[in-house]
C-alpha cells in the first residue's frame, strides 16, 4: 500500500532520506518560531525511521506529527491513508473469496488423491507432501502462524499415516521419512513460537527419529540447531550451547548453511552466559563456515530452512548486545542487521527476525541514553498483532523492559509508558484459535 505521505514525498523528490531530513528540519524551524517551541529544533527522524514512515510500517509519534502536518498541510490520519490511486482498484473482497475457494478446492483435491492411491503410495501422493513441505518452508517466517497451522498439522498427520499404513515402496520410504522429519521440525518450531517448550522438544525429537531413519546428516544437525534455538529462548543457555556444539561435533563434514547456523547459535547462547571468549570463538567458526558454504538439500528448500547472511548478521549482532557491549562496532553491527530486514520483498525477510533486530537497536540506543530513539526503534515491534507475537519476540521485548527498569531514565514519563506498553504486549500474545 502506498500512503499519501509516500506519494507526496515522491512528488516532491524527497524519497532519499537526506533530502527528506533537510526539508523536515526547515519545517521544524518554521514551526518552532511560530509556536515559540525551541524543543522542535532537535526533532529529526533517523534514516531508518523515515524509511519506516515511507513504506507505511510505522506512524510518527509526538512532535514529529506536528512537523509533518506543517510540511504537507494534511493531518497525520490523511497522510497515512492509501493514496488516491490506491483506493479505486477492483474490489479486493471478491478476489479474496476466490482465493479461499481455490484453496479449499486444492485441499479437497489433495484429500481425494491421498485416498485414491489405496493399493500403494503413488508418486503423485508423495509429490503432494513434498510440495506442501516446500510451501511451508517458504512462507513459515513470513505469515502469522494461525494462518498456516491447520495445513501444517494436516500434512504431518498425512505423513505419519502413510508411513504407518505399510503401503510404501522401499524406494519411497526415505523421501517420506524426510517429509515427516521436516514437518515435525516445523511443528516443533510452531510449538516453540506458541511458548510450549515441552511440545516443541517432543516434536523436535520426533523430527530427529525420522531424520535418523532417512540417514540425513543435515536434517539431524538442523534438529540439534532447533533444540538449541528452543532452549536459548527458554532461558536455558547451557542447554542451548550443548545442543549447538553437539550438532557441529557429530556432523563436521556438512557444508550447507546449517554448518554456520550451529556455531552462530552457540555464540548467542554463550553471550547469555557472559562468556565473551566462547562468543568470539564461536562467531569465528560461524564466519569460517559461511565462507565454505555449498547449498544443500535444506538450503534448496529455502525459507526458514536456510541460515542466510542477513540472519547470520542478526545473530552476531545480538551476541554482542547480550554481552553488554555498546561500542561503535556493536552499534554499527546492530543497525546494519536491522537495515537488512527493512525490505519485506526480499526472499529472506522474516517478521520475527525484523522484530528481533529492532529490539537490539532499541537496546543499543538505551545504552547510549537515547530514550526517544529507543522508543522509535521499538514502535514497529509493539505494533505487531497478537498472531505474530511469538516466543522470541516476546522475550526480546522483555529484555527491553528489563533494560528500561535499570536505565537512568526509568522514572521519565516515556520510560514508564514504554514499560506499561511492553507489559501489555507480552500479555496478549500468540495463540491458535480454539
Amino acid at each position: 500500500m502506498h500512503t499519501l505521505f509516500r506519494q507526496l514525498c515522491d512528488a516532491q523528490e524527497l524519497k532519499h532520506p537526506k533530502a527528506f531530513q533537510a526539508r523536515f528540519r526547515a519545517a521544524a524551524e518554521e514551526l518552532a518560531a511560530a509556536d515559540n517551541d525551541p524543543d522542535l529544533l532537535t526533532c529529526c527522524p533517523a534514516e531508518t525511521t523515515y524509511e519506516a514512515w515511507y513504506y507505511g510500517k510505522r506512524v510518527p509519534q509526538r512532535d514529529a506529527r506536528r512537523i509533518l502536518v506543517r510540511m504537507f498541510g494534511h493531518s497525520i490520519e490523511q497522510l497515512w491513508k492509501p493514496a488516491a490511486d490506491e483506493t479505486h482498484r477492483d474490489d479486493p473482497g471478491a478476489l479474496t473469496n476466490m482465493r479461499r475457494s481455490a484453496e479449499m478446492a486444492a485441499r479437497r483435491a489433495r484429500e481425494f488423491a491421498l485416498g485414491a492411491e489405496r493399493g500403494q503410495l503413488g508418486d503423485e501422493t508423495l509429490g503432494f507432501l513434498q510440495d506442501e513441505v516446500a510451501r511451508i518452508a517458504a512462507v513459515y517466517q513470513r505469515v502469522p502462524l494461525p494462518t498456516l497451522f491447520p495445513d501444517l498439522s494436516a500434512a504431518q498427520e498425512d505423513a505419519f499415516r502413510l508411513i504407518e499404513g505399510g503401503r510404501v515402496r522401499p524406494s519411497q520410504m526415505r523421501q517420506l521419512q524426510i517429509c515427516a522429519s521436516l514437518l515435525s521440525w516445523f511443528m516443533s518450531k510452531a510449538s516453540h513460537d506458541m511458548g510450549d517448550m515441552h511440545s516443541a522438544m517432543m516434536q523436535a525429537r520426533t523430527a530427529g527419529v525420522c531424520a535418523e531413519q532417512a540417514e540425513h546428516p543435515a536434517l539431524l544437525a538442523a534438529v540439534d540447531g532447533l533444540k538449541s534455538l528452543i532452549t536459548y529462548w527458554a532461558g536455558r543457555p547451557d542447554d542451548a550451547v550443548f545442543f549447538a556444539r553437539k550438532g557441529a561435533a557429530e556432523h563436521p563434514a556438512l557444508r550447507g548453511s546449517v554448518s554456520a547456523w550451529l556455531p552462530a547459535l552457540e555464540a548467542r547462547a554463550a553471550a547469555l552466559l557472559g562468556d565473551a571468549e566462547a562468543v568470539h570463538a564461536a562467531n569465528q567458526r560461524a564466519t569460517s563456515a559461511r565462507a565454505d558454504i555449498t547449498p544443500d538439500e535444506l538450503d534448496n528448500l529455502g525459507g526458514i530452512l536456510t541460515f542466510t547472511e542477513a540472519k547470520h548478521a542478526y545473530y552476531a549482532a545480538e551476541s554482542r548486545v547480550l554481552l553488554g557491549l555498546s561500542d561503535t562496532e556493536t552499534t554499527e553491527a546492530v543497525v546494519a542487521a536491522a537495515h537488512a530486514y527493512q525490505d519485506r520483498g526480499t526472499d529472506y525477510w522474516a517478521y520475527g527476525d525484523e522484530a528481533g533486530t529492532q529490539c537490539n537497536v532499541t537496546l543499543v540506543r538505551l545504552h547510549a541514553d537515547s530514550l526517544d530513539g529507543a522508543a522509535d526503534a521499538l514502535r514497529p515491534v509493539l505494533d505487531l498483532p497478537p498472531a505474530q507475537r511469538n516466543k522470541g519476540i516476546v522475550v526480546s521485548a522483555g529484555r527491553v523492559a528489563t533494560t528500561l527498569t535499570n536505565s537512568p531514565a526509568r522514572t521519565s514519563v516515556l520510560a514508564r509508558e514504554l514499560r506499561e506498553e511492553i507489559a501489555q504486549f507480552t500479555t496478549v500474545r500468540l495463540a491458535l484459535p480454539s
